[in-house]
């Protein structure tokens, strides 16, 4: 399973003015049913991996994070490609292997996998 999890904030300053809410999206891996690894772009060539448990997903929903769960396994070439990723959205479209050039902000992102058949999560933890 695959969650790709928005956030309202980033520290980027291009994002922050181009960008409505959300302005940051993150892939987040299901490893087990009690561990989830994010995978955070950081600049190109560098992704960060950050450790979660389901009680910092409920703490980051707390804090207005949009999560939209999708079930599909994470291509095996993720790593691979991921490296070459050039924003936190082209990260997600190799996540959930979406071919689409025209979906370059988060809230496109956002958007497209809304209207599409994945589970939504609510901020404030209602499934609709």
């Amino acid at each position: 399973m695959i969650i790709i999890a928005f956030a309202p904030n980033t520290s980027k300053k291009l994002p922050q003015l181009l960008c409505r809410a959300p302005r940051h999206c993150a892939p987040i891996i299901c490893v087990s049913d009690e561990h989830y690894i994010m995978y955070q772009f950081v600049r190109r060539k560098y992704i960060a991996q950050i450790s979660l448990t389901p009680r910092t997903i409920r703490l980051l929903s707390a804090h207005g994070w949009i999560f939209i769960k999708i079930n599909r396994k994470i291509p095996h070439d993720f790593m691979r490609r991921a490296y070459y990723a050039a924003s936190c959205v082209t990260l997600c479209k190799i996540a959930v292997n979406i071919r689409a050039p025209y979906i370059i902000t988060p809230r496109q992102m956002y958007k497209k996998l809304r209207t599409s058949s994945a589970q939504f999560n609510a901020p404030n933890g209602q499934t609709v």
